[in-house]
């Protein structure tokens, strides 16, 4: 499954910008299954390349849930993948944290909003190249109220993010978020 774009919008090859696209801001909206407001903020569409779209979102933004608010510590870039049940983060101060991977629904994209459903399991990678899963717990708490297929593809996806992120390979790697984090702090 691939995310869809807003009628008329064409993502782009080779990292270029969309035209007029770079000060564009969306709304991203996580939920939780299968109608449950979680994370939202604010996030400036960056552009494209071989992993998926990029969106940067800058130190201080407000971000939000339900019972639950804080301003991100850093400038942070978020790579909705092209193909994959996952949503990326990568953080430019990586001093707890370098990657964080919410196992998800692909994103829907229209207008004004990027959302998905965050399907509880994480994937986070600190500064020493350690790679952890979180909230497996819950995801096992819910995992019958998922329908099958989005189980087997959660879980598909949690041994890909894990490969990458341990392995620092692909959309996983240093040099693909850096370039991101360089273009945001350069806005």
């Amino acid at each position: 499954m691939t995310q869809t774009l807003a009628a008329g919008w064409v993502p782009c090859e080779g990292g270029e910008t969309v035209s007029g696209m770079s000060a564009r801001v969306f709304r991203v909206m996580a939920h939780k299954w299968p109608e449950t407001p979680h994370w939202e903020y604010d996030a400036r569409y960056l552009g494209s390349d071989a992993h998926g779209e990029w969106l940067g979102v800058s130190q201080g933004t407000y971000i939000a849930r339900p019972g639950a608010s804080l301003n991100a510590h850093c400038d942070q870039v978020i790579l909705a993948p092209h193909e994959g049940w996952w949503v990326a983060r990568f953080f430019a101060d990586e001093r707890v944290v370098n990657a964080y991977v919410d196992i998800a629904t692909p994103p829907d994209w229209d207008e004004a909003t990027v959302s998905y459903f965050d399907l509880d399991l994480d994937v986070l990678r600190g500064p020493s190249g350690r790679v952890w899963v979180e909230d497996e717990d819950e995801f096992a708490q819910r995992r019958g109220g998922y329908p099958d297929r989005v189980v087997t593809n959660a879980l598909h996806a949690l041994d890909e993010v894990q490969r990458g992120l341990s392995g620092r390979t692909g959309a996983f790697s240093e040099q693909a978020s850096m370039r991101w984090l360089r273009a945001l702090a350069d806005l």
